[in-house]
């Protein structure tokens, strides 16, 4: 018997995310079950998927682990302040409107000393993109109680449980103005693709919320396991509510979590609004010294 050999040369195959990524910083600080890599997996597709030019996106982001994704990105990044992200995206968008501007961090940042930020970014639709990464605790600073946490939850600074009313975020950004507001969990991996691609596309105050989980500290100290008893938790408790009444998608430490697409809708930009006024204001000057500088 004889046999014979093929010599096939296989063609390498290059992941599209990775054009996105610093890899040479790799491996990441995330802790193992952590899902911030997996949010930033889809972020990276969302780039690919939006066709944006990736020289005209720049990541913008705050303190806390959610933070440190601005430094895996291989785009025009700024890893800022504690709560200060916003205020950093607002000074790039006004001062190159040409870009495409992501605020990228945790909900202890953005919520709690960001908070104010947060609302009055949605209230003036400025076109700046937030993704928001929920894990409903100050992770990285030892595990404190944070706007998002569920009352009844265990946390380093509520060791009998936490009594605060906690924050429904969609609802919260609904009211404030947001032009686009989503909520997925790092188990939707695809669903959460596709509202990043979204995002990226609409004009206006966007915000996506993406539950996530902690193993190290929420899970642990809340006996709720590790990061894959996370993934199957999200897949059994999820219900897709695309319009649903953002007052009725509020999160407990245990039960339903609706995900969908809550809001898109259309409001006057802030810039487009700014324009429009500088125009009423000082007519015909305006509009060709502006025509000039663009």
């Amino acid at each position: 018997m004889s046999t014979t050999t093929c010599n096939i040369e296989l063609p390498i195959l290059e992941n599209p995310t990775e054009r996105y990524l610093r890899s040479e910083r790799m491996p990441h600080i995330w802790c193992a079950g952590c899902g911030i890599g997996t949010t930033v997996n889809a972020f990276a597709r969302a780039i690919e998927d939006s066709k944006l030019d990736a020289q005209k996106i720049a990541v913008v982001s705050g303190i806390g682990c959610s933070g440190r994704v601005a430094g895996y990105t291989r785009l025009d990044s700024f890893h800022t302040t504690h709560g200060r992200a916003i205020p950093f995206a607002t000074g790039l968008k006004l001062a190159n409107p040409d870009l495409t501007v992501v605020v990228y961090s945790g909900d202890g940042d953005l919520t709690a000393i960001g908070g104010n930020h947060l609302i009055h970014a949605a209230r003036r639709n400025l076109d700046i993109k937030v993704i928001c990464v929920n894990n409903q605790v100050y992770a990285m600073t030892g595990g404190q109680t944070a706007p998002t946490t569920p009352d009844t939850a265990i946390t380093s600074s509520s060791p009998y449980t936490s009594f605060e009313e906690h924050w429904n975020l969609p609802h919260l950004l609904d009211a404030a103005g947001a032009v686009y507001i989503a909520r997925w969990t790092t188990f939707h991996v695809k669903q959460m693709e596709k509202a990043m691609t979204e995002l990226l596309l609409k004009k206006g105050f966007g915000f996506i919320e993406l539950v996530s989980p902690c193993p190290t500290l929420y899970q642990r100290r809340n006996g709720m396991g590790e990061g894959l008893d996370a993934m199957k938790y999200y897949k059994a408790a999820s219900k897709v509510k695309h319009g649903c009444n953002t007052a009725e998608v509020g999160m407990g430490r245990e039960g339903e979590i609706v995900v969908g697409k809550f809001v898109d809708r259309e409001r006057p930009e802030y810039l487009d609004q700014l324009h429009a006024r500088l125009q009423q204001k000082l007519g015909d000057r305006y509009a060709e010294e502006n025509t000039v500088c663009q």
